[in-house]
């Protein structure tokens, strides 16, 4: 086996493979992208995350590491000399723990009701999800990322969402840029990082993901 062999199970839609391709991109790791297809799960998989059976998977030399955040951390201790994404003092670094945590127990399930949801579910969720935003936005206060100067670990945890952007707004009728005009300018200042422009799919390609899901789950 080769002595720094790196192998990402992935899915292309999905926003938390999203984050490790962007670091992955941002430290120059070179690995070998594996899609899977989630109604019909590899035994790879299987295997290497028998407890939830979930994409993302981080193969690191046969060793499998699950769960976006948890390998983002492991990706930056690995190669901490590159691109470093968590903060040196133990504060901010706490910080940006939390800000992540925040951000994966609120945008994907309140996103799915808006880009699933009808009627009044459809609008509650929208409220919810423009909430979700504002607190982030005034996190972001005037800063240039979420990490201060340079992109950081709440950036790359944040910005693959942004790709879905398009589908929560054509799917529920509303503007996040009317509503949160600063997270907006924050995420097309992070698209101009080629490693983060580079890992996101098309927001239309997305959308079209989204139509057919939403005539899978018969909500077309």
């Amino acid at each position: 086996m080769e002595s720094n062999k790196v192998v990402l199970l992935d899915f292309w839609p999905s926003s938390f493979g999203m984050r490790l391709r962007i670091a992955l991109a941002l430290k120059g790791i070179k690995y070998e992208a594996k899609e899977e297809n989630l109604s019909d799960k590899s035994p790879l998989l299987m295997e290497m995350n028998p407890v939830h059976k979930k994409i993302p998977i981080l193969i690191h030399n046969g060793k499998p590491i699950c769960e976006s955040l948890n390998i983002l951390e492991y990706i930056d201790e690995v190669w901490h000399d590159n691109c470093p994404l968590l903060p040196s003092d133990p504060y901010e670094r706490s910080r940006a723990r939390f800000w992540a945590d925040y951000i994966d127990k609120k945008i994907y399930s309140t996103g799915r009701r808006v880009w699933s949801g009808k009627g009044e579910d459809q609008e509650e969720a929208k409220k919810e999800f423009i909430e979700i935003f504002k607190i982030l936005e005034g996190e972001l206060g005037n800063k240039t990322y979420f990490g201060g100067d340079n992109l950081g670990f709440v950036d790359v945890a944040l910005v693959p969402f942004t790709s879905w952007f398009y589908s929560y707004e054509t799917c529920a009728n509303f503007s996040i840029e009317a509503e949160c005009p600063k997270l907006v300018v924050w995420a097309k200042r992070c698209m101009e990082n080629e490693s983060v422009s580079k890992s996101l799919p098309h927001p239309h390609k997305i959308y079209d993901f989204v139509l057919e899901l939403k005539h899978k789950l018969g909500r077309a």
